[in-house]
């Protein structure tokens, strides 16, 4: 421009302001969608995908919510789901002046598996959970009330530790008022210590760490500390603003100090909830049980809910026909920080879903609207899984695939050990869920896996009706499980089965070439020392020269002082039979074996058999 002096080098692109780095999506999206949202290339997020374990993901690839937040903060960027923004519409009204009156504090014990975590919870209300958890671990998520010092009412949340039950403890976070994050004193900070961590400074919660096992022999809380504080959680005796409480959780002692710092925690907060409005909340926990139906054990925030009343609870709804507390105890209404189970919904809705209570045409047309777009979503997905597994096939007919049906008796262990199976694919055999569902094993069960050519694999429930009988008879395979872990490594060994052997080769000796000798109607045979290993007749060999190979075949006879024998170790010498007319003094030979081996996912995800 005529003025403007020398041009200006163009400025590079500022990033993007805090509240453009959101992304929002209605329950799934495609992965080329969020990365063009992103502004970067879907390669990235195609990488990203194949570390979760999601091997056959492409760019049309549909993704939940979950895998896309993990996938956006990798660059900075945060993901909101806003499909439910109509039911959260629904309790957006403002409190009157003075509605809000005090709520009981919600607190979620969270950590590594078998840190303590419900011994605590134990010690605390008196019971006994623990000693009963199959395997020593909480499959679930448990929500109780407690009396707690000068707490009062308090609200336990307490989420399962092992590394498939991320999703879970990350919904225990999103609910909770106050994260108390256990760490015992002789195992120091593990995998699950940290995601832990993780959900709690995602949801923006205090956090009191308990030292717990401190009368272990091989206890050393300082050590927590320390690997703690390099993750950012300074102890206040540090001059941090963490707090840490040194418990055997076991006997009791310093408890009192940690519900004191509870306390603490809960009076900063303020807790308030207008009670009198309709209740507004979130599924704990979903599953199906004979004579009630489907019962949903919801935690409600604000308001309250009553018997008779509709609510909405993800993409089903339905009118309140009973409800119970803590222990089975029948109530009629809940209202803050109250967590009961609720009877009459009309389908299982997911653990973490939002639940309403409002009319029933709003929560007729609400529960429709989330359907279809979930239906549209699956639809999606499913086509192009069907072109990418045709495709594949044509281009690698070797391909094997494990169908499994899967069966729970809860929604969020459904969803974590589908999660936990599906991330066991490999290169060469991959692993396709036919149906997750949540309840008994039925007859239609065994129908779909016999239609389908799948396993089924039942967690914490069993068979009813005729389901055993059938699934014998079909030739069905059908395995129950009380523990997650044993379950997945169940399933990888079946996974492994598939697979076809990998064939490897073994040195087993180093022989040097001292004379050639000419036998007649034999050939020429080379006089040898072996140097290391040995030498087996009708083994396999390799002839070096100068360090190139000049020949690679069997080992056709081996003798020792004229004297047949089957081998030949280190520091002996020998007459070797090649076959090999041009074998020289000086030369090296390799024995060698060729073994089939069993192979693992591991290898299956890298390895190649060898020609």
């Amino acid at each position: 421009r005529p003025g403007a002096g020398p041009a200006a080098r163009p400025k590079p692109a500022a990033p993007p302001a805090e509240h453009k780095r959101v992304v929002r999506i209605e329950g799934g999206i495609p992965v080329t969608e969020l990365a063009r949202h992103m502004g970067v290339k879907g390669n990235e997020l195609l990488r990203g995908l194949w570390r979760l374990g999601l091997t056959s993901a492409t760019r049309n690839t549909i993704v939940d919510a979950d895998v896309a937040q993990i996938l956006a903060s990798e660059h900075g960027y945060e993901v909101r789901d806003v499909s439910f923004r109509e039911a959260e519409a629904l309790a957006a009204a403002p409190d009157p002046p003075g509605s809000r009156r005090p709520r009981a504090p919600v607190v979620t014990v969270m950590g590594h598996v078998d840190h303590g975590k419900t011994t605590l919870l134990d010690t605390i209300r008196e019971t006994h959970v623990a000693p009963a958890e199959p395997g020593g671990i909480t499959q679930h998520i448990a929500a109780y009330r407690a009396r707690a010092g000068d707490l009062g009412e308090v609200v336990f949340l307490d989420t399962p530790g092992h590394e498939a039950f991320a999703a879970m403890r990350a919904r225990g976070a999103q609910t909770t008022d106050i994260v108390v994050l256990i760490v015992a004193a002789d195992d120091g900070v593990m995998p699950q210590t940290l995601e832990a961590l993780a959900h709690a400074r995602e949801a923006g919660v205090p956090i009191v760490v308990a030292v717990n096992k401190i009368d272990a022999p091989s206890a050393r809380p300082d050590r927590v500390r320390g690997q703690l504080a390099e993750h950012g959680q300074i102890p206040e005796e540090w001059g941090g603003d963490t707090t840490f409480v040194d418990i055997p959780a076991r006997t009791g002692d310093g408890v009192d100090d940690l519900i004191a710092s509870l306390s603490l925690n809960a009076e900063a907060l303020g807790l308030a909830a207008n009670p009198d409005k309709p209740a507004a909340g979130t599924v704990i926990e979903s599953r199906l049980e004979r004579g009630r139906g489907v019962v949903a054990s919801v935690l409600i925030a604000e308001g309250s809910v009553k018997t008779g009343d509709t609510v909405l609870a993800g993409e089903h709804y339905g009118r309140v026909r009973a409800m119970t507390g803590e222990a089975g105890a029948r109530v009629t209404r809940a209202g803050p920080s109250e967590v009961v189970d609720i009877v009459g919904i009309g389908g299982v809705p997911e653990a973490g879903a939002p639940v309403h209570v409002t009319d029933e045409e709003v929560a007729k047309r609400a529960a429709a609207e989330r359907r279809d777009r979930k239906s549209r979503a699956a639809q999606d997905a499913r086509t192009g899984r069907s072109i990418r597994d045709l495709m594949k096939r044509i281009k690698a007919t070797h391909q094997r695939t494990l169908r499994v049906v899967v069966k729970a008796d809860v929604h969020g262990s459904a969803e974590a050990l589908t999660s936990a199976l599906e991330a066991l694919s490999a290169e060469d055999v991959t692993l396709s869920i036919v149906r997750t569902g949540v309840g008994a094993i039925t007859e239609s069960d065994v129908d779909l896996a016999t239609a389908s050519g799948a396993m089924i694999v039942g967690f914490r429930v069993r068979p009813v009706g005729g389901a055993a009988e059938r699934a014998d008879r079909e030739g069905v395979a059908l395995e129950t499980y009380d523990v997650i872990y044993t379950a997945i490594e169940d399933i990888r060994r079946a996974m492994e089965g598939m697979l076809d052997p990998v064939v490897a080769e073994h040195p087993i000796g180093d022989l040097e070439v001292r004379e050639v000798f000419r036998v007649p109607k034999v050939g020429t045979v080379a006089g040898c020392a072996v140097m290391s290993g040995k030498l087996r007749r009708h083994g396999r060999a390799r002839v070096f020269r100068d360090g190139a190979r000049v020949f690679d075949g069997d080992v056709r006879s081996l003798r020792r002082f004229a004297q047949d024998v089957s081998e030949v170790e280190e520091g002996h010498e020998c007459g070797v039979h090649l076959g090999f007319e041009g074998v020289r003094a000086g030369d090296r030979i390799e024995a060698y074996e060729i073994v089939q081996e069993a192979r693992t996912l591991k290898h299956a995800r890298g390895s190649r058999s060898v020609p």
